[in-house]
């Protein structure tokens, strides 16, 4: 299994191909739509600008999976922390390709300065709770009945973790890099 930076023009069809089974008739992703291909490219380049978009790639070469961090929230001081996300193809599941994902993408995060990474599992959800739970994330807290989708109000559980412990509290980290390690 390969994991490797993501490119915007060649994959974004592929990773919305993957992606789509969460939205549409599944409570994993609030979004009521799924993407098309051209609105996938243009979040995977917003993101790229700053951060990893990753993917896993099968020895054939085809994308069974991906992962991403993006900012955690848009003012300032929120600049040290992120927020990732992985998803599988479903015939890919279950064979480590989430854990690699995360593994590379939080060794990039670390490489760029970030401290802190936070993840939204929409419950019920066992599989995603126990891939962040392996990767080192705690539950932090739930947002009750955040989002209504299918019929129903769902609970997202939040997890987060630290990439780094600085020093002193009183004092900022370096910057994060602006630029997402070429790494792996």
């Amino acid at each position: 299994m390969l994991v490797r930076l993501a490119n915007a023009e060649l994959d974004s069809a592929r990773v919305a191909e993957i992606y789509s089974p969460a939205v549409e008739g599944n409570f994993i992703s609030f979004e009521e739509s799924a993407p098309t291909a051209d609105e996938m490219a243009d979040r995977m380049r917003k993101v790229l600008a700053r951060m990893p978009w990753l993917v896993a790639e099968d020895e054939s070469g085809r994308v069974v999976g991906y992962a991403y961090a993006s900012p955690h929230r848009e003012r300032a001081a929120y600049r040290w922390s992120v927020d990732i996300s992985v998803y599988v193809d479903m015939h890919w599941q279950r064979r480590g390709i989430g854990l690699l994902l995360y593994d590379e993408l939080l060794e990039r995060l670390r490489g760029q300065g970030f401290v802190n990474v936070y993840a939204g599992v929409t419950l019920p959800n066992p599989a995603s709770v126990a891939l962040h739970e392996a990767i080192g994330m705690r539950r932090i807290g739930v947002y009750e009945r955040v989002g209504y989708k299918l019929g129903q109000w769902r609970d997202v559980a939040w997890f987060g973790m630290r990439l780094s412990e600085e020093g002193d509290p009183s004092v900022a980290p370096a910057e994060p890099s602006g630029e997402p390690p070429v790494t792996g």
